[in-house]
């Protein structure tokens, strides 16, 4: 079996998300886990058996690949396809050359972007926004990230980091420090990285609950919210706050159309879009148009297929060892 195969991954703090795309459709999938800690060059070979299974899966050669993608959760200059900077995740990738990397394992192009604006651009052309034009998505987990699509274009600007930032967005200057540096940034005041210290310096909740819940996740707290208990219920309206807060923040600089949420605490989707969806109604000014607020269709294969993006345009320079976006 022939055809045009691109590789994407997706490169998760825990776990690394792999898919063999044809005809904008993933035909082959496969995880493996990751310590982000030890580095990226740790993960390369296993990374390459990965997709050499794949393959082999398939019923094809490598000549048959013509691209590889990775989504990467930290700043990248995409056009130099280089990791500029990191935050406590592969920290030694700024060093290394994956265009090297992928040309001398396969023979092909390769292709980088930031993960959470591969998300939105997923959710754009395949998800939960296809048919619009402005789009911002929140992806809520270990960390908080965000990707912006306006008028029809992922927003990236001078520095490669435009719409990227939103979970380093300030909602407490008076708060916590964040990973980052910067004090009371989105993702330090209401991220799963966060969480035992969201829940430690909570002065409204008992003692006990702060011991019973120091190794709760936000499924176990939201699984108490929905029984009435009056201490996960604290946390978890406090943390909806200050993600319903980012998004009137959001639609206030870009002005979209929708705002998808994604990001594994989204297992919790019967609590916080109605919750989130009525903070944001009552306080965003948006006299015009009421923005929709809506769930990810694509869930964990969001950055996956929005790599497809750019692969697509390798394909149709299969013969260019280097691609520029």
């Amino acid at each position: 079996m022939g055809g045009n195969y691109s590789v994407a991954i997706d490169l998760g703090g825990t776990i690394i998300k792999i898919g063999l795309i044809l005809d904008s459709e993933i035909v082959r999938f496969t995880t493996i886990s990751s310590d982000s800690v030890r580095g990226l060059s740790h993960m390369l070979p296993k990374m390459e058996h990965a997709i050499d299974s794949l393959l082999s899966e398939e019923g094809i050669s490598s000549t048959d690949l013509v691209s590889i993608g990775l989504a990467f959760p930290g700043m990248v200059n995409p056009v130099e396809c280089k990791v500029i900077s990191t935050n406590d995740k592969y920290d030694d990738a700024c060093d290394i050359d994956l265009c090297h990397w992928a040309d001398s394992r396969w023979g092909v192009p390769f292709v980088l972007e930031n993960d959470a604006r591969l998300a939105v651009i997923g959710e754009w052309l395949y998800g939960a926004a296809k048919g619009t034009g402005n789009v911002v998505m929140m992806t809520i987990g270990t960390g908080i990230g965000t990707g912006v699509i306006l008028d029809s274009k992922p927003l990236v600007g001078h520095h490669h980091q435009a719409g990227s930032l939103g979970g380093h967005m300030v909602v407490d200057y008076r708060g916590r420090r964040c990973s980052c540096g910067n004090i009371g940034c989105v993702e330090a005041m209401a991220s799963s990285f966060f969480l035992p210290d969201i829940i430690r310096s909570n002065e409204r909740v008992s003692p006990d609950f702060k011991i019973a819940a120091s190794d709760m996740d936000f499924k176990q707290l939201f699984g108490l919210m929905r029984q009435g208990d009056e201490n996960a219920i604290i946390i978890c309206e406090e943390c909806m706050n200050v993600w319903a807060a980012a998004i009137v923040s959001y639609i206030h600089a870009y002005d979209p159309e929708v705002v998808v949420l994604g990001g594994g605490i989204m297992r919790s989707a019967d609590i916080i879009l109605p919750y989130i969806n009525k903070w944001v109604e009552d306080r965003a000014w948006t006299p015009i148009d009421r923005v929709h607020i809506v769930l990810s269709e694509l869930g964990d294969n969001a950055a996956l297929l929005g790599l497809n993006y750019y692969l697509t345009s390798v394909k149709r320079r299969r013969n260019e060892k280097v691609f520029k976006l």
